[in-house]
């Protein structure tokens, strides 16, 4: 084996959450190009359309399964149609996910748990009901987006930093529960240049200011994570395992300063 090949998915099924747009398309993406055949999953049909129309150019099977992942059930029901149309499950990128900044005191009971809910618990459901298949597999792997807010800290950001640091955790924890057959890791990413960043780059200031705080003077792009997930789902990444992979551009403290005052 080439140092290439061991790149390579050639034969695999993986599920991607969040699949329409940003860091979900590009993992897709890459991994069809790397010979994998893709599972679509996100609430837009028409993004995945699009996506799908990627992955089959590049000669691999796209199974579009449209779906809000924050009904436990349809992640049950992904998993089995995943299983019936292409027969196996080698590879799970939970990356569906996100919470807009709060202020603290505006934070319910409510919006903290529909956070957590989204970050951590889909993430949970979806690798449980997928496990058998994984551990079929023989050498299945789990990778998990979180982010760098859950390892930094910044005002507004309890909620999601909190669920991002919990879905870190449980990307260790996980592991152990699954070793030695099935891989799970996750990646904390920095500020990526997706639509969930619009406001950020639609002002200039705040693009500038954000850039001069990261250490590589840029924002990510979709396929600097999408290379990192290719890394820890193949044969390339094979002996790690609970790890999580920093893919922030240098960041150790926040660079978005939303400028909430302080609480009198």
């Amino acid at each position: 084996m080439s140092a290439l090949d061991a790149f390579r998915l050639d034969g695999k099924v993986a599920i991607v959450t969040g699949a329409g747009r940003g860091i979900g398309a590009s993992i897709a993406r890459t991994f069809a190009d790397a010979g994998a055949n893709i599972v679509l999953t996100a609430r837009t049909k028409e993004q995945l359309d699009e996506v799908a129309a990627d992955v089959r150019a590049a000669g691999r099977d796209a199974l579009v399964i449209p779906a809000d992942v924050n009904d436990n059930d349809v992640l049950e029901e992904i998993v089995a149609r995943t299983a019936a149309e292409l027969g196996r499950i080698d590879i799970v990128v939970n990356n569906a996910g996100g919470t807009m900044p709060r202020p603290f005191l505006d934070t319910s009971p409510g919006f903290f748990e529909r956070s957590f809910h989204f970050n951590v618990t889909t993430a949970f459901v979806l690798s449980k009901a997928a496990t058998p298949h994984l551990l079929a597999s023989g050498e299945g792997s789990i990778v998990n987006i979180s982010s760098a807010i859950g390892r930094l800290r910044d005002r507004g950001f309890v909620a999601y930093g909190t669920a991002k640091a919990a879905l870190s955790h449980m990307t260790r924890l996980t592991a152990a529960d699954l070793a030695p057959k099935v891989r799970v890791n996750a990646i904390a990413v920095g500020s990526i240049a997706t639509s969930a960043l619009e406001i950020v780059l639609d002002n200039p200031e705040v693009h500038d200011e954000m850039v001069r705080r990261t250490p590589l003077k840029r924002l990510g792009r979709p396929e600097d994570i999408a290379l990192c997930a290719l890394y820890l789902a193949s044969p390339a990444g094979s002996f790690v395992t609970g790890k999580l992979f920093e893919v922030d551009g240098g960041l150790e403290e926040a660079n978005l300063e939303l400028g909430l005052p302080d609480l009198t």
